[in-house]
């Protein structure tokens, strides 16, 4: 391919063929023309991963690449790293494509026309298309980046639930979820003076369904928010009905795909879902990004969220066009070297193939909650189906305070979280303050949860219960 800028905002581009010889000269959009771009830049690369999907996880291969995983803590404690659900730990492969943009192309996004702004916004659109495909959304323009799952949760609530929830309407969640999935649905509720409604959970730590069909139907129901896996619970819930039941009822449906995104084959097409959230700390990418989908026919209806440079197409004095989609949505200055970072990510997510990571979560699931039952004293919250259960276990060990617990457990050099989780309205209908959590991701093995059973004897030794 061959790119000449010619202004600011238009580019030429020629494609050769097959003799060598150029093909046709259009002139088109700078940002359109860095999709054509990465497309072709970025192809043969995505496709060569893709033909390695299905294969076993080959845990002793990637921790090799996981520097952090080599980490002797004090006490002469190799690192155990038992708190996935929270933050994943990072390949030399996302590290070092972070310090690569920082050495060699770092610049200003869409903008510039020099070598170096070029070469940054081919890489930036390049971990679109990556996402894109990851999710099978339909197009690019579906795809924002944001800081986080909750920043892009946020913007739905205020870009798009100003405009279409009024009084006595209804929005509906549920109660397995993070905060970041009540909070701004609190304060949108209260802003328009419209009910806010939870979807019950059962015993076994599944949705109630026919409580939520009930609660659909009895309300003016506008927009369902729900976690597709829950961050305490390990829940997988069925989204695929759950969307379904709501769009037959004309109503929106927003995923939180925090926990799930990174753990198994999300199909956003599929699924039907008209938003979805995530963020790319959680599958091996760096903090300070996350994706916001949105299907496209909503999203040009909705007003941006924040405003200023680049998401505008020109300003006068007392108006402004906007620029084109996703652009409309992420003013300012980005966060280009984390989101070429999260492209490197993606590509290591691929290489192991997801099916693959979701086998590897399984066999983990199953074989941690076989041996913590043996455990005296331990009470595991969530389902009993590892099916339906994601690769996380909330517990409680007899009466040993959580935070007890994972100083005992910091001190063997095993990291596992403690607390509410960000989970306060689950945690009052299990009727705790708090439970430890373990979450497991592609470089947990076996010899990892054996030296955590062991922990968990040791604490019940040392507290004699």
């Amino acid at each position: 391919m061959v790119i000449q800028v010619t202004s600011l905002i238009a580019v030429h581009w020629a494609i050769p063929n097959s003799t060598g010889k150029s093909g046709r000269v259009r002139v088109v959009p700078l940002y359109n023309c860095m999709s054509i771009c990465l497309l072709n830049l970025g192809q043969r690369q995505v496709e060569g991963m893709s033909s390695q999907r299905n294969q076993m996880v080959n845990v002793a291969r990637i921790r090799e690449d996981f520097p952090i995983l080599k980490r002797v803590l004090r006490g002469n404690r190799r690192l155990v790293y038992l708190d996935n659900a929270a933050t994943t730990q990072k390949p030399i492969s996302v590290i070092e494509a972070i310090s690569e943009y920082y050495m060699n192309y770092n610049s200003n996004i869409h903008r510039g026309v020099h070598q170096l702004a070029e070469e940054a916004t081919i890489k930036y659109e390049l971990t679109r298309e990556k996402v894109k495909k990851f999710i099978n959304a339909k197009s690019n323009d579906e795809i924002i980046f944001t800081r986080n799952a909750t920043e892009a949760i946020n913007i739905v609530a205020h870009s798009w639930g100003v405009r279409n929830i009024s009084e006595n309407d209804c929005i509906l969640i549920t109660e397995i979820e993070h905060h970041s999935n009540i909070v701004p649905w609190q304060i949108l509720a209260e802003e328009r003076g419209c009910k806010l409604e939870y979807v019950v959970v059962n015993e076994n730590g599944e949705l109630d369904l026919d409580d939520y069909r009930e609660r659909m139907d009895r309300n003016r129901v506008k927009i369902v928010s729900v976690s597709h896996m829950s961050n305490v619970l390990g829940t997988i819930v069925p989204i695929n009905k759950i969307v379904k039941m709501a769009h037959e009822r004309g109503i929106h449906v927003l995923v939180d795909g925090a926990q799930s995104v990174p753990h198994m084959e999300v199909n956003v097409q599929q699924m039907d879902c008209d938003f979805m959230a995530f963020s790319a700390h959680k599958m091996l990418g760096p903090t300070g990004v996350g994706v916001l989908y949105v299907k496209r026919d909503i999203l040009t209806g909705m007003p941006p969220f924040l405003a200023g440079g680049d998401m505008i197409k020109e300003v006068d004095k007392y108006y402004t066009n906007y620029n084109e989609l996703p652009y409309k949505f992420e003013a300012g200055t980005p966060n280009i070297a984390d989101v070429v970072g999260f492209g490197a990510s993606i590509d290591y997510l691929n290489r192991i193939s997801m099916p693959a990571v979701r086998n590897h979560e399984l066999e983990m699931i199953q074989y941690a909650m076989q041996a913590i039952q043996d455990v005296q004293g331990i009470t595991i919250y969530g389902p009993t189906q590892s099916s339906v259960r994601g690769g996380v276990i909330a517990f409680n060990l007899a009466d040993i305070h959580p935070h007890d617990l994972a100083t005992i457990m910091d001190d063997r050099g095993i990291a596992i979280r403690s607390g509410h989780h960000c989970a306060q309205v689950l945690m009052r209908k299990l009727q705790v303050s708090a439970t430890s959590r373990v979450s497991f991701y592609i470089y947990n093995t076996k010899e990892e949860i054996d030296s955590f059973v062991q922990a968990l004897n040791d604490a019940r030794r040392l507290f004699r219960v």
